[in-house]
C-alpha cells in the first residue's frame, strides 16, 4: 500500500468514534485505519506478539523490529520510525503500564502528519478497548468467584451447617446468615435468564440483600432463592415481592415457595419449595406456596424408626463416607444431576451407587428400594440434627422392627390416608389408578401407558394433575415419589412387598413402636 493524505481529519475522528460506539473491535479499528491511511497496520500486545493486523501485513518486518519493539514496550521510547528495505515503518507505544502494546504502520513512504495523528488516535482507541476487555474479564472473574461463594454458602445451609456458612463469608456475613427463619423461593425460568437476574439484583457486597439467588446446578431452569423472614434485616429490595412480580410479568416463569423454617432447616424448606413449584407449574397463576402434609419421616414413631434405620443402614458402615454422601443424593436426583451437583463424573457417581448396592444387597434402579433407602437416610439425618433423639434411643436397647411393622403403626396410617385422599375421591379415581400403575411400572411412563390403556402423554398429564392434588413433585425429583410409595404401602394400595431389609436387629417391644 502507498500512504495517502487524510483530508477532513476531524471527520475521520468522528467516524472512528462512531465505529467505537457501534462496539467495533480492535481488528475493525485497524482495518479502518489501514483504509484511511493506505498503510498496513498491526497491534503488538504486551506479550510481544502480533495480536491483530490488517490483511497482508508483512510479518517479517515485525520480526526484524524486535529490538525496537522491546525498547518501546519497556518505556524507553514513546515512538520511533525505521526503514526496512523499501518500507517506511512507524512504531508507537500506548498506555502507562509496562510492557506497553505497540502500534506498527508499514507504508511505502512516511505517513503525512495528519495520517500519523490519526494512527495515534486509533492506537489510543485500541488500547482503551483492550483495557475495557481486561476489565470485563476481571469483572467476569469476580462474578464467577462470587457465584461460587454464594453456591458454597447455600450448600452449607442445605446441609444444616450455619456455622460453616458463616465461616465461608469471613468478615462480610450476608444478612441472610443473621436470620432466625428463612423461606425458600424456587423460581422456574428460561436458563438464559438466570445469570441476568442474579446480576440485576446483586448488591455491592456480592449477595442479594436479605437473600441469595443461586443457579441450581441440577436443573438448569431453576433459581434457588432463600430469603430471610426477619423484617428488621431489610435489604435493597423485597426479594419475595420481586420474584412474584417476575412471575406475573413473564409467561414462562413459575414460583414455588416454602413455609418459614429455622435457618438450619433450609434443606427442608428447599424440599417444600420443590413440591410447591410442581404445583405452581400446573396452576394458572404459576405461583404456589407449600400446603402439603409432612413427609412420613416426620410422623413415624421416632425411637423405633431410628432403630430400624440404623439396622437397615448398618452395612453402609463398611463403605467410604463419600459413598454414603453420593447415595444420599442419588436416591432423590438423577445420577447426572448428582454428578453436576458434586462436580464428579457420572461414572464416579455410578461406581459409588454400585458400591452401596453391593453393601446393602439392593437394586437402586427400583423406585421402592430408593424410597426405603431415602426413608432410612432421612431418619438418621433427623437424629443427627437432634442429638437428644440419639441419646434417648441409646438408653434402651431396641430390636430394629421390620419396616412393614412401622408402616402398620397408627401414626403411619393416620398420615397415609389423608395423603392419598385427594386421589381416592371418586372424581379423581382415574388419577389414582394411573399413579398406582406408575409405581408398579417403576415410574416408567411408557409401561404405565400400556398397563392402563392410555397414551404416554395422558399418563404424564395425570401425573401433573396428581402433583397438584398431592402437593408433591413427582416428575422432577424423587422426594415426592417416595412419599407416594410409602402411602401406597401403608394403605395396601401397593401390591409389591417392600424390599428385603438388611442389618442386625436389637431387642424391641410394641411399646417402643408407639413411643
Amino acid at each position: 500500500m502507498g500512504a495517502v493524505g487524510v483530508p477532513g481529519h476531524g471527520e475521520d475522528v468522528d467516524e472512528l468514534l462512531r465505529l467505537v460506539r457501534r462496539r467495533g473491535t480492535p481488528a475493525e479499528v485497524l482495518d479502518w485505519l489501514g483504509r484511511r491511511t493506505g498503510a498496513h497496520v498491526a497491534w503488538i500486545g504486551r506479550e510481544g506478539t502480533v495480536e491483530t493486523a490488517t490483511a497482508g501485513f508483512p510479518r517479517r518486518i515485525a520480526d526484524a523490529l524486535t529490538e525496537q519493539v522491546e525498547r518501546l514496550a519497556g518505556g524507553r521510547l514513546a515512538a520511533a520510525t525505521a526503514r526496512v528495505g523499501e518500507r517506511e515503518v512507524r512504531l508507537e507505544a500506548f498506555g502507562g503500564r509496562e510492557p506497553r502494546p505497540v502500534l506498527v504502520t508499514v507504508s511505502a513512504s512516511p505517513l503525512p502528519r495528519e495520517a500519523a495523528a490519526l494512527a495515534s488516535q486509533a492506537g489510543g482507541i485500541v488500547d482503551l478497548l483492550g483495557r475495557a476487555s481486561d476489565a470485563d474479564g476481571g469483572t467476569r472473574g469476580y462474578e464467577a468467584k462470587a457465584a461460587q461463594l454464594r453456591f458454597a454458602v447455600l450448600t452449607a445451609l442445605l446441609a444444616g451447617d450455619v456455622t460453616m456458612a458463616r465461616r465461608m463469608t469471613t468478615g462480610d456475613v450476608p444478612p441472610l446468615l443473621n436470620a432466625e427463619r428463612v423461606r425458600v423461593h424456587l423460581l422456574h425460568c428460561p436458563p438464559a435468564d438466570r445469570d441476568r437476574l442474579t446480576r440485576t439484583y446483586l448488591d455491592p457486597s456480592g449477595y442479594h440483600g436479605p437473600g441469595l439467588m443461586v443457579n441450581c446446578p441440577v436443573f438448569k431452569e431453576q433459581l434457588i432463592c432463600p430469603v430471610a423472614e426477619d423484617p428488621e434485616l431489610g435489604g435493597r429490595f423485597r426479594q419475595g415481592e420481586v420474584l412474584r412480580r417476575l412471575v406475573a410479568e413473564n409467561q414462562g416463569y413459575a414460583l414455588g415457595v416454602s413455609r418459614p423454617h429455622p435457618l438450619a432447616a433450609t434443606g427442608e424448606a428447599y424440599g417444600e419449595a420443590v413440591h410447591a413449584l410442581a404445583v405452581a407449574r400446573n396452576s394458572p397463576g404459576r405461583l404456589a406456596a407449600y400446603r402439603g402434609r409432612p413427609s412420613l419421616v416426620h410422623v413415624l414413631p421416632r425411637r423405633a424408626a431410628l432403630a430400624w434405620a440404623r439396622g437397615y443402614l448398618e452395612p453402609l458402615q463398611a463403605v467410604p463416607k463419600p459413598t454414603e454422601d453420593v447415595v444420599r443424593l442419588a436416591v432423590t436426583f438423577s445420577r447426572s444431576g448428582v454428578a453436576r451437583l458434586l462436580h464428579l463424573s457420572r461414572t464416579t457417581v455410578t461406581a459409588h451407587c454400585r458400591r452401596a448396592e453391593e453393601a446393602l444387597g439392593v437394586d437402586l434402579g427400583e423406585v421402592r428400594t430408593r424410597a426405603t433407602l431415602d426413608l432410612a437416610l432421612s431418619l438418621t439425618a433427623l437424629q443427627s440434627a437432634d442429638p437428644a433423639d440419639g441419646a434417648q434411643a441409646d438408653t434402651v436397647q431396641l430390636v430394629a422392627p421390620p419396616l412393614a411393622e412401622l408402616l402398620r403403626s397408627s401414626p403411619a396410617t393416620a398420615w397415609a390416608e389423608p395423603f392419598l385422599h385427594p386421589l381416592r375421591d371418586t372424581r379423581h379415581r382415574d388419577l389414582y389408578l394411573t399413579v398406582e400403575a406408575w409405581i408398579d411400572a417403576n415410574t416408567d411412563a411408557q409401561r404405565t401407558a400400556a398397563r392402563v390403556g392410555l397414551s404416554r402423554n395422558t399418563v404424564r398429564a395425570h401425573l401433573r394433575a396428581a402433583e397438584r392434588l398431592l402437593n408433591r413433585d413427582l416428575l422432577t425429583t424423587g422426594s415426592g415419589v417416595h412419599d407416594l410409595v410409602h402411602a401406597l404401602r401403608v394403605t395396601g394400595g401397593q401390591r409389591a412387598h417392600p424390599p428385603a431389609e438388611s442389618g442386625q436387629r436389637a431387642r424391641w417391644s410394641s411399646a417402643d413402636v408407639a413411643s
